[in-house]
């Protein structure tokens, strides 16, 4: 027997039903003032987890750089974030406001630059601006002014009043991020905002977004899977993988969770000869908390010392400069080199999977 069909009453209940049994899920949020809350927030496709239980929060004043693989499920947050898709359980906050209830107003607060950002081609760059003006309740005088402005903190004051059917990519992603901030946000979110683009341009966005946090306190957070790109220019990391954030912090927290717990500092002396490399190393290797050092091929090279715990750098440091001026080795350069960002995401998603595969063989 074939079933009845379903009537407006019965959908709309369904629907209320559904509704009721998200909001259970929906995790409070305590209001801290932060620009973006996330507590357990979950998106699923079926029998596809796209963002699991998501616990994240961004500050004003800060980048935040959102690190994964393509399909790690970054994209899918921001559009959770945004208002544009609602999540399956948990909840978030955007400038204070539910995106799933309140997405407009999220969307007024919230400046936006997709990974494939589009403008009408056959219009200048001023004209889209004024176009993302007025559907923001800007016109006149105000919109002029405030276009003259992002404009200008972009570095497109030159080539604004040009077709944008004539721009390099660098160029549409920096009148990208002018569209963003017209509306005067408080938020930020870049979605892939430097990929296609030369290392040159890569570094005066980068600069860019560094220049916009500090004058306007702005929030940003910043989708990449371009590792040093993320090490260069975020205050903050989070790694995503398969859908969950496995880690959270600057560089030097990650990489003492994730890293093996030692540090590398360089050394550089002046006055060696291929005759003195070995005796050096060995004056290095003495160091308290030295573990190894690798001695360069050429003199004019530096000396790799690895000291263990990393925690312990700063003492080796002094260590080795007051060692180095009792033996009468004239120090050129010392400095720590900083964590690889690329290797403490490999050890992070290594981690990862092996905690799964334990999981789920238990």
């Amino acid at each position: 027997m074939s079933a009845a069909p379903s009537r407006p009453g019965d959908r709309r209940l369904a629907r209320k039903g559904r509704l009721r049994e998200r909001d259970r899920d929906r995790a409070p949020i305590e209001d801290r003032g932060s620009p973006i809350i996330t507590r357990r927030l979950s998106k699923r496709y079926g029998d596809l987890v796209a963002v699991d239980n998501l616990d994240l929060e961004v500050h004003a004043g800060e980048i935040f750089g959102l690190l994964g693989q393509n399909g790690a499920g970054k994209t899918t947050t921001i559009l959770m974030l945004l208002g544009l898709t609602e999540p399956s359980a948990g909840a978030a906050r955007v400038v204070g406001l539910d995106p799933t209830r309140r997405p407009l107003e999220v969307k007024r607060r919230v400046g936006y630059l997709p990974d494939n950002v589009g403008f009408y081609d056959g219009m200048t760059g001023r004209q889209n601006l004024r176009y993302t003006a007025r559907l923001n309740g800007l016109t006149g005088r105000e919109a002029e002014r405030r276009i003259s402005e992002v404009v200008e903190q972009v570095g497109m004051t030159s080539r604004v009043d040009s077709r944008v059917d004539t721009y390099s990519r660098g160029m549409l992603q920096r009148i990208g991020i002018a569209d963003a901030l017209v509306k005067s946000p408080s938020v930020l979110i870049l979605d892939e905002p430097t990929t296609a683009i030369d290392p040159i341009g890569v570094v005066e966005i980068l600069d860019m977004l560094r220049d916009l946090v500090r004058e306007h306190n702005l929030a940003v957070l910043l989708s990449s899977h371009l590792l040093t790109q993320v090490q260069s220019v975020c205050d903050r990391v989070g790694i995503f993988a398969a859908g969950k954030l496995i880690g959270v912090g600057t560089v030097p927290e990650l990489a003492e969770r994730f890293g093996d717990g030692s540090a590398r500092i360089e050394v550089g002396f002046e006055g060696l000869d291929k005759s003195t490399l070995d005796a050096t190393a060995k004056v290095l290797q003495s160091v308290a908390g030295v573990t190894e050092v690798h001695a360069p091929s050429r003199p004019s090279e530096p000396f790799v010392v690895i000291a263990k715990p990393a925690s312990g750098a700063t003492a080796v440091r002094e260590a080795v400069l007051a060692l180095a001026a009792s033996k009468g080795l004239r120090l050129s350069s010392i400095r720590e080199e900083q964590a690889s960002l690329e290797e403490i995401y490999r050890t992070a998603v290594r981690v990862r999977t092996q905690t799964a595969t334990k999981e789920a063989a238990a």
